[in-house]
């Protein structure tokens, strides 16, 4: 599980993805949110520029990213 440390009240979802390098690039990002590979605390998101926030857990492609 990758651990990633906010030190802003909320991150952008594809922006967590790239800064995390879950994701490539911006691009990939999105991709990856469109075809519903992302999920939110264990429930889909499609919404590309949600907003994260400490405590929440998001999973894609079998890597797991805990905000904290």
């Amino acid at each position: 599980m990758i651990s990633f440390v906010l030190d802003t009240p909320y991150i952008e979802l594809i922006k967590l993805l790239k800064v995390t390098r879950v994701a490539e690039s911006g691009g990939a990002a999105k991709s990856l949110v469109e075809s519903g590979q992302v999920y939110r605390n264990d429930r889909p998101e499609s919404r590309k520029r949600a907003k994260i926030v400490k405590g929440e857990v998001i999973s894609v492609m079998g890597k797991s990213i805990r905000v904290v």
